[in-house]
């Protein structure tokens, strides 16, 4: 099933916009939601990438590409190098690759994933 690029790119913007208030305006969430809304709409906005670059993809296929990504980068973070570490320091880099892993992010990717589909 094919579906519109130009409303996955819409979304993206949408979430990347929320996830951007998430921080700047999480100290009036409530704490689950200022917590843990940040890492879910990263893993929304992975899979929204994900399927605006494979229109043509099925939908469980996206899933699974998102999830061994979003995990993948999070476990990614167990290894403590040093020059991945200057990376990760970059506000960039932070935002890509994280800081340090903490399993409750693999959750909240898990459920950004399932928000998506």
């Amino acid at each position: 099933m094919k579906r519109k690029r130009i409303l996955y790119l819409g979304l993206i913007t949408i979430v990347m916009i929320l996830g951007i208030c998430s921080r700047k305006y999480g100290g009036y969430l409530p704490g689950i939601i200022s917590e843990y809304s940040g890492d879910i709409l990263w893993a929304l906005m992975v899979y929204l990438g994900f399927g605006f670059l494979f229109s043509k993809s099925p939908i469980r296929y996206i899933a699974l590409i998102s999830l061994i990504f979003s995990w993948g980068i999070e476990i990614s973070q167990l290894y403590q190098g040093k020059l991945i570490n200057v990376i990760r320091q970059t506000t960039l880099g932070a935002l890509v690759l994280g800081r340090g892993f903490l399993f409750s992010d693999l959750v909240c990717y898990t459920i950004g994933i399932l928000i998506g589909v």
